[in-house]
C-alpha cells in the first residue's frame, strides 16, 4: 500500500507539467502506437496472491499473472476451474480490465471484489460484481480507463460458471492452432451480430444462443488471412493474430483499419479491437 500512495504525488506532477500518465501491468494485450512516449509510466509491480482452500476464495494483487495463478491452482491445490486460463500471458488487472475470456470462461464469472483507487477522488473503493459493469470484453475499469487504478481483486473458485459450455482442449489449441512469434495475439473482438442474411449463408459460422460471428472467418473470408502492409500482416495460421516482422507502428495502424474497412464492405459489420491500442 506504500507504492499504492506513491501514485497521488506522481500522478499530480504529471498533471503540473501537463503530461499524460499511463498505467501498465505487464504490457500484454496492448499496441503502443508510437515512437516516444511524451509521458510518465507507471508500471505495477504489486505481486502476491493467496487461495483458502475452505472457502475456495482466491485474493490475488493486480500485477499477478492470470496463466501462473492457474497453473499453481492446479498443482498446488487440486483446484483446475481456472485450467483454460493456464497459457494466457494477461494480468489480472487486465483480465478485469477487459474482462479477459477463453473458450466462454470469462474472468466475470467468478468475480467477487475489486479494491480500486479512484484517481478523482483519491479513495480507495470495493466494488462488486454489479459495479464493476462486466460485458463481453470489457468493465467499468475500461469504460473510464483513466480514473481507476486496479490494486487487489478477489475470485470465488467454489462453483464452475461458464457462458457456454466448451470441451476445447486450450492447452492443445495454443500449441497447434495459434501462431508464434511477434504477435499481439487475438486483436478484433468476435462482433455481437442479428442478420439474417448471414446465418443464411453461413449456418456453421453463427450462433443462435451465443448472437456472434467469429472475427477469423470475418477476416479470412475477406481474403485478409497473409495480407501484409510492409512489416505487419496477419498470420497464415489464424487470421485474426496481427503479427509484426519488423513492423514500425504505422504499418500495424494502416493494417486495422484496412482490415476493418475491408470487412465492412463485404459483410456490413463492424469489427473492434480486443488489443488496447495506446497512442501518444
Amino acid at each position: 500500500m506504500d507504492d499504492v500512495d506513491k501514485i497521488y504525488s506522481i500522478v499530480q506532477f504529471g498533471e503540473e507539467e501537463r503530461l499524460k500518465v499511463l498505467f501498465v501491468a505487464w504490457g500484454t494485450n496492448m499496441l503502443f502506437a508510437f515512437d516516444h512516449f511524451n509521458g510518465i509510466v507507471i508500471k505495477n509491480c504489486l505481486e502476491w496472491w493467496s487461495y483458502d482452500k475452505g472457502t475456495k476464495i482466491l485474493k490475488t494483487s493486480s500485477n499477478d499473472v492470470i496463466s501462473d495463478i492457474a497453473e499453481s491452482l492446479e498443482k498446488d491445490y487440486r483446484q483446475n476451474l481456472w485450467h483454460r486460463f493456464i497459457g494466457l500471458p494477461w494480468s489480472v488487472w487486465w483480465a478485469v480490465f477487459g474482462n479477459a475470456g477463453c473458450f466462454w470462461l470469462e474472468t466475470e464469472n467468478n468475480f467477487k471484489s475489486a479494491q480500486v483507487l479512484d484517481l478523482s477522488t483519491w479513495e480507495i473503493l470495493l466494488l462488486d460484481k454489479q459495479q464493476m459493469i462486466f460485458s463481453y470484453r470489457t468493465s467499468l475499469l475500461k469504460q473510464y480507463e483513466w480514473n481507476y487504478f486496479l490494486i487487489s481483486a478477489e475470485f470465488d473458485l467454489s462453483t464452475k460458471i461458464e457462458k457456454y459450455h466448451s470441451d476445447t482442449d486450450n492447452l492443445y489449441f495454443r500449441e497447434h492452432k495459434q501462431p508464434k512469434g511477434d504477435t499481439c495475439g487475438s486483436f478484433f473482438k468476435n462482433p455481437v451480430v442479428s442478420l439474417e442474411w448471414f446465418k443464411r449463408d453461413y449456418p456453421e459460422y453463427y450462433s443462435e444462443d451465443m448472437k456472434i460471428v467469429s472475427a477469423w472467418f470475418l477476416l479470412e473470408k475477406s481474403w485478409l488471412k497473409w495480407h501484409r502492409i510492409w512489416g505487419a500482416f496477419f498470420s497464415p495460421l489464424h487470421a485474426n493474430f496481427l503479427m509484426s516482422d519488423w513492423a514500425k507502428s504505422r504499418d500495424l495502424l494502416d493494417l486495422i483499419h484496412y482490415a476493418q474497412k475491408t470487412v465492412r464492405e463485404k459483410f456490413w459489420i463492424e469489427i473492434e479491437n480486443e488489443v488496447r491500442i495506446i497512442t501518444n
